[in-house]
């Protein structure tokens, strides 16, 4: 073939079939990657991290010790450790209250007192002990600087100590241990509760006539001769302070039917053992108090057989007055 024949034909280009198909795989790959549209838009990926993970953790944790603890608060019939947990909370949120009335002392006492009656009559038999310890507070509060410029008011400004906690609330801390440990058996425990009732009553009674006959008792009687004397006198008595005594126990009686501590015939006899002690407190003031051979015989001791002559007596009358009255 001449040479010029061979430069004349045409030349075809062989196709490059790997080139071509590495190139369109790529192209396909790369946009499945970048254009493919989200099928959820409003669905954002999220991801764990470990601070969230411990926040929840720690969330959780928290929200099931508050329901562990509520349960325990709740617990029925009380125990030690329920008893326990809610006097810590009611301290803790009370304490402006309680350093008004105790001293630090003091309140270390109130706590024991109060978790003891808490186990034995539950939040009913606290509401109670709250009660007779904001009257009581109160009426000791009341004309606290004429009190104190006529020498007659309590000590501290009127906050109260350890002894007077343990003098106002032994019998009522016996008669807790009493219905604790089911001494008599069941038939007995309303009995231990009306004494529990009524040592406090007896107790109220005496604070609130001392404290209100000391502030507006116009004259001051010495029980066991009628005589005038100086307020503040170991055994005297005033009109006011005895009936603003009588009222104190009445309310705390009434509080205590209300609250299902007592009956309407125990809240009565509450009353009425209350005034019997507290007169007879009163004698004893003024016949041994203060006086030779009974030196020992201070405040917190008269206190002690007040409230256990007042326990005593409602015990008595709700066996021999109201059990015959019923037959």
């Amino acid at each position: 073939m001449a040479l010029s024949s061979l430069l004349l034909m045409p030349i075809k280009p062989s196709p490059i079939p790997s080139f071509k198909f590495q190139h369109s795989s790529l192209f396909s790959f790369k946009k499945t990657l970048t254009l493919t549209p989200n099928p959820n838009p409003n669905l954002r990926p999220t991801t764990a991290t470990p601070l969230k993970m411990s926040t929840t953790v720690q969330a959780l944790n928290l929200h099931t010790l508050l329901s562990d603890a509520v349960n325990l608060i709740q617990s029925s019939p009380p125990t030690w450790h329920s008893a326990i947990l809610s006097n810590f909370v009611i301290f803790v949120l009370g304490s402006p209250i309680l350093v008004t009335g105790l001293s630090l002392s003091g309140i270390a006492a109130a706590f024991l007192l109060g978790t003891l009656t808490w186990r034995a009559f539950g939040s009913s038999g606290f509401l109670l002990v709250a009660t007779y310890f904001v009257l009581g507070t109160a009426a000791t509060k009341v004309k606290m600087a004429q009190k104190e410029a006529q020498g007659v008011a309590e000590k501290r400004k009127g906050r109260r100590g350890p002894g007077s906690v343990v003098g106002s609330s032994t019998a009522g801390c016996i008669c807790a241990f009493l219905s604790i440990f089911g001494v008599g058996g069941v038939g007995y425990s309303r009995l231990w509760q009306l004494g529990f009732v009524a040592s406090f009553c007896t107790k109220l009674s005496d604070t609130v006539s001392s404290e209100i006959g000391k502030a507006y008792g116009k004259t001051t009687y010495l029980i066991t001769t009628f005589k005038p004397v100086p307020r503040g006198t170991e055994g005297a008595v005033s009109v006011e302070g005895t009936f603003a005594g009588l009222l104190a126990s009445i309310l705390l009686a009434f509080v205590s039917c209300c609250i299902g501590e007592i009956n309407a015939p125990e809240a009565v006899i509450c009353v009425i053992a209350s005034q019997i002690a507290n007169f007879g407190e009163s004698i004893i003031g003024a016949a041994l108090q203060e006086k030779e051979g009974f030196r020992w015989l201070n405040n917190d001791a008269v206190n002690v057989i007040n409230i256990s002559m007042g326990s005593i007596l409602a015990v008595l009358m709700q066996q021999f007055v109201l059990q015959n009255w019923r037959m």
